[in-house]
């Protein structure tokens, strides 16, 4: 559902991404690690389309992002960071806005709307202004929309800022239970438990280059010491540096 090919990002003289190859299955879930200004971002905005690669190419569903937008923008959908959500729309006004973009019915947008506002535990706040929402409520409001078309890929980094414990848990059973029915989970994250917990495989990138992949036992494997994947995370990029 996700492959790259020499996926490649420069900044200047500063090389942010080098000839990055990935193959992503339906329904894997895969977590991509790495220290700040590894490349992480950088990759994922590539693979969104908010940045065009200075080389190689990413396709979608079979879909080149820079060569077909259209139809690898209709089958993804993205939770960044640090979500851009319009203040002066209430929650309800916001799922409506999305469902729009990507041309929904109205009875499907009403049906899948109502059933992630509850979901997500924000139905009761869904008809306040969105400037009146904590981090928290502004980042489930974001995946309530995220899966509002029903994506077949859903890339996301770092999900876990501003949630709750309770919230956390139920975000991370939320996404597992989509891969089970075949959605493509691609997603950035500096918490190694939770990827060591759920994660079918991992890559490891630093400093714009693919250090290692595979699944949670073969890149614990790598270590030489046993310990936990962030034992092992900080043992591999430890002598990587520029």
């Amino acid at each position: 559902m996700i492959r790259t090919e020499n996926l490649s990002k420069k900044f200047g003289d500063t090389l942010a991404v080098r000839n990055l190859d990935l193959e992503i299955a339906a329904g894997e879930f895969f977590c991509f690690l790495g220290p700040n200004g590894a490349g992480k971002t950088t990759t994922i905005k590539m693979l969104t389309g908010l940045l065009h690669p200075t080389g190689g190419r990413a396709l979608l569903g079979g879909h080149d992002i820079q060569q077909q937008p259209i139809e690898a923008k209709k089958i993804i959908g993205y939770v960044p960071d640090s979500p851009f959500l319009y203040e002066k729309l209430t929650g309800r006004e916001f799922m409506r806005f999305v469902a729009g973009l990507y041309k929904m019915s109205d009875n499907n947008y009403k049906e899948n709307s109502e059933r992630l506002l509850e979901m997500f535990e924000i139905h009761t706040v869904a008809d306040h202004l969105i400037e009146d929402y904590s981090h928290g409520m502004r980042q489930k409001l974001s995946f309530a929309s995220c899966f509002l078309h029903e994506p077949k890929i859903v890339i996301v980094d770092e999900p876990w800022v501003g949630l709750d414990p309770k919230n956390i848990r139920f975000v991370k059973d939320f996404l597992r239970q989509k891969t089970r029915e075949g959605v493509t989970v691609f997603m950035s994250t500096h918490t190694l438990s939770i990827a060591q917990e759920i994660a079918d495989r991992i890559g490891i990138i630093h400093n714009g280059k693919l250090l290692h992949m595979g699944t949670v036992a073969q890149i614990m494997s790598l270590a030489e010491k046993p310990g936990s994947l962030e034992d092992v995370f900080l043992e591999l990029t430890q002598d990587n540096g520029a």
